[in-house]
């Protein structure tokens, strides 16, 4: 199997649309790819930051793991929804970012607090979707999802405090964000304040990035 890859997304489905069994495929489609992305750049940063503490390594190899074991969650259900993967062009969004991504601190500020945690929002979002659209499988999965990246955030929110020797910080994670990104990127609406709190982030800094608009991002950024 061949993927087709693409420059820019193409507009995620409205909650009705997903009425549709053939919307919910797509959506389950992208979704699987970014745990693809996931799973790869995990693996990425063994060989990237070879320097870093083995317990960080080990920690690594098992979000490798959990993100192929969700990957597969996607697909199982993406074939009873009678499609496989590959039916739609991909996008390697994630991968783009890397360039950008100097050391463990910047990749754990990018990856596990950005866009694990925006994740919080999606997959709850997308369960209620699912349930919505009456597909109870579907958004099983979703909350499974959801459930797992809480842990993964509280593994990036504790080495990023364990690589800038200092508390979270607001500001200073939006700085570490490859440019032009914002935090306004990485949570979506409403915010997940439930599962972002049992992930350990501070009430203060859920409360800055809720008040973040997407206005403060620029017109022409593609979004993932």
């Amino acid at each position: 199997m061949e993927l087709q890859v693409i420059d820019r997304s193409p507009k995620g489905p409205k909650k009705g649309a997903l009425v549709h069994k053939v919307q919910r495929a797509r959506l389950f489609h992208t979704m699987a790819h970014h745990e693809l992305q996931a799973a790869e750049l995990f693996a990425w940063a063994l060989l990237a930051f070879p320097d870093t503490p083995q317990s960080f390594r080990k920690t690594l190899m098992h979000l490798v793991h959990e993100e192929v074991r969700h990957l597969h969650l996607y697909l199982g259900h993406l074939k009873t929804l009678g499609h496989s993967y590959g039916d739609w062009p991909v996008r390697d969004w994630f991968w783009q970012r890397l360039p950008s991504v100097p050391d463990a601190l910047h990749f754990v500020s990018l990856i596990g607090l950005g866009l694990e945690g925006a994740n919080l929002e999606h997959a709850a979002r997308f369960a209620e979707w699912f349930r919505a659209a009456g597909d109870e499988a579907g958004a099983r999965v979703m909350d499974q999802i959801e459930e797992e990246e809480i842990a993964h955030v509280t593994i990036a929110h504790t080495w990023y405090e364990r690589f800038s020797g200092e508390a979270l910080d607001y500001d200073r994670w939006a700085d570490l964000l490859p440019s032009p990104l914002s935090p306004a990127l990485f949570r979506g609406l409403p915010l997940n304040r439930s599962a972002r709190t049992r992930a350990g982030l501070p009430a203060e800094f859920l409360q800055r990035l809720e008040s973040e608009s997407p206005a403060h991002l620029p017109a022409k950024r593609a979004q993932p």
